[in-house]
């Protein structure tokens, strides 16, 4: 049986769109099991709040993400976590920077960017999302256990 730790952050560069997917998905998943936050490098450059984008395809599976509202690295409550999953290059040097003086496991996935699908029809455009929800989904269980084990 997979331990699930008791803190995890995923962090992408701006916080908009594939890190709050992962928090939710995580959520959704496993509870209160483990505290779970996300954030990203930068502020939200326009003040736009989370990708309609990601309300759209997070909608599809019962999860309302629209109150999410991005923030950084600096405006985290607590930075004490057990595990953080940076989602972007960028974010994975800060993230290693942030476990220099604390134990901390970091780990790097990957994540396509779906913002950079601007061309297309706008189910073209929701596919590119759905494929990173369906990925960060699965990487998601892969890592931290089935959900059923925790009472997700």
């Amino acid at each position: 049986m997979v331990e699930l730790p008791d803190a995890v952050l995923f962090t992408c560069n701006y916080n908009r769109v594939r890190s709050p997917m992962a928090e939710a998905l995580f959520k959704r998943f496993y509870g209160t099991s483990a505290y779970v936050d996300s954030c990203g490098l930068k502020s939200d450059p326009a003040g736009e709040g989370i990708d309609p984008f990601v309300v759209a395809v997070m909608d599809e599976l019962g999860v309302d993400v629209a109150k999410h509202r991005p923030k950084t690295f600096a405006e985290l409550e607590d930075d004490s976590f057990d595990v953080v999953v940076s989602l972007t290059p960028e974010a994975q040097h800060r993230a290693v920077e942030l476990s220099r003086d604390r134990a901390v496991e970091i780990e790097y996935w990957p994540t396509h960017d779906p913002t950079l699908v601007t061309e297309g029809s706008r189910e073209a455009m929701l596919a590119a999302y759905r494929e990173v929800r369906d990925t960060l989904s699965a990487a998601i269980r892969a890592r931290f256990g089935t959900p059923s084990t925790f009472g997700g």
